[in-house]
C-alpha cells in the first residue's frame, strides 16, 4: 500500500508539473521567460530567449562580398518591390505601392527623380551589371553620397572583377568606397555566377557560352531575391508572349530614356543576336516556371502564371 501511495504521489507532482508549465507557456506573452527556467533548466532560457525574444539574424549570402573587405551580404526581407527599368512603367502611378514594401530593389543606373509617381522613392538595393558601373560613376554624389544608404550588388565576369589590380571595375569600386567610406559596395563572386549560368543551363537546357548569350541584371536579380525575400513583386516586367500580342503598348526600353527602341524591338533584336545578346525572352519564360513555386507576382503588365 505504501509503494502505490508513492506512485499515485509522483504521477500527481507530475500532473502538477505539466500543468503548471501549460499555464506558463500559455500565459508567456505577459510573463518573463525566466519563470520557465526552474522547470526546464538554463539550457532551455538560452534557447528560447535566443528564438523568441532576440531579432532574426540576417542570413549571410556567401555569393556576394563587400568591397574591399570581404564580407558576406547580409540581408533579409519580408516583402520585396522588384521595380524594372522598363517603359512599361511610365504612367503607371505605382510609386506610392512600391515604396510601401520593407525592401524595395531596382536595376543599373535607373532613377527615381523626377519618376516618383510611377517608380517610387525608396531604394534599399541596386543590382548592377559591371558595363554599368561607369554610368553610376558619372553620378557619384547622387548614387553614393552620405544620404544614401542602399546597398549595391554588381556582377560582372572575372576579368573586370578579378582582386589583382587587374579588374577594371573591381579597382573603380574600390576608388568609390575610399571616396564614400559609408557606401554598402559588394560585388558577385565568381562562384555564383558560375552559379548563375547553371541555373541558365538547367532551366533552358542550353550553355550561355555556346550560344553566344550573355545573363541580363534581371536574371542575377530573381535570383538574389529568392535567396533573400519571402515575397516578391516585380513591376513593369513583361512575359514571354507580350510582344507577340495584338495591340501591345508600346514603351521605351527604358523609362528614363524618352525616344529610345521600342521595348519589344530591343527584346526581339537581343533573341536572335547570334552573340553578344540577352536573351530577355528566354529568360522571361524561366521566369514564369519559377513564380509557380515561389511568392512572386508580376504587376504592369500582371502575369497570367498557370
Amino acid at each position: 500500500m505504501a509503494c502505490f501511495g508513492k506512485r499515485k504521489s509522483v504521477i500527481a507532482m507530475s500532473l502538477l508539473v505539466a500543468v503548471s508549465l501549460f499555464v506558463a507557456m500559455v500565459n508567456y506573452a505577459e510573463k518573463p521567460y525566466f519563470l520557465l527556467q526552474p522547470v526546464l533548466g538554463q539550457a532551455f532560457s538560452s534557447r528560447w530567449v535566443s528564438s523568441r525574444l532576440q531579432p532574426k539574424a540576417f542570413k549571410p549570402h556567401v555569393g556576394y562580398v563587400s568591397v574591399p573587405k570581404q564580407e558576406p551580404l547580409k540581408l533579409d526581407c519580408d516583402a520585396c518591390s522588384i521595380v524594372s527599368s522598363s517603359g512599361q512603367m511610365l504612367g503607371r502611378e505605382a510609386g506610392p505601392e512600391i515604396d510601401q514594401s520593407s525592401c524595395v530593389w531596382r536595376m543599373n543606373n535607373a532613377p527615381t527623380g523626377g519618376f516618383e509617381r510611377d517608380v517610387g522613392r525608396k531604394t534599399t538595393l541596386r543590382v548592377v551589371s559591371h558595363t554599368s558601373v561607369p554610368l553610376l560613376l558619372q553620378k557619384q554624389q547622387y548614387f553614393f553620397g552620405q544620404a544614401n544608404n542602399t546597398i549595391y550588388v554588381i556582377w560582372g565576369p572575372l576579368r573586370n572583377m578579378r582582386k589583382d589590380g587587374k579588374g577594371i571595375v573591381y579597382n573603380m569600386l574600390q576608388q568609390v568606397v575610399e571616396n564614400y567610406p559609408q557606401a554598402k559596395v559588394f560585388v558577385t563572386t565568381e562562384e555564383r555566377m558560375n552559379y548563375c549560368d547553371k541555373v541558365f543551363k538547367l532551366e533552358t537546357g542550353k550553355d550561355r557560352i555556346q550560344s553566344g548569350s550573355y545573363l541580363s541584371t534581371g536574371w542575377f536579380t530573381l535570383i538574389l531575391a529568392m535567396d533573400v525575400c519571402r515575397e516578391i513583386h516585380v513591376y513593369g516586367m513583361i512575359n514571354e508572349t507580350y510582344c507577340r500580342t495584338d495591340g501591345y503598348r508600346k514603351v521605351p526600353y527604358h523609362y528614363y530614356e524618352a525616344g529610345s527602341r521600342d521595348e519589344c524591338a530591343e527584346y526581339l533584336l537581343h533573341e536572335t543576336a547570334p552573340y553578344g545578346g540577352h536573351r530577355f525572352i528566354t529568360e522571361k519564360s524561366v521566369f514564369a516556371k519559377w513564380a509557380k513555386t515561389h511568392a512572386i507576382k508580376f504587376s504592369h503588365p500582371a502575369w497570367t502564371v498557370s
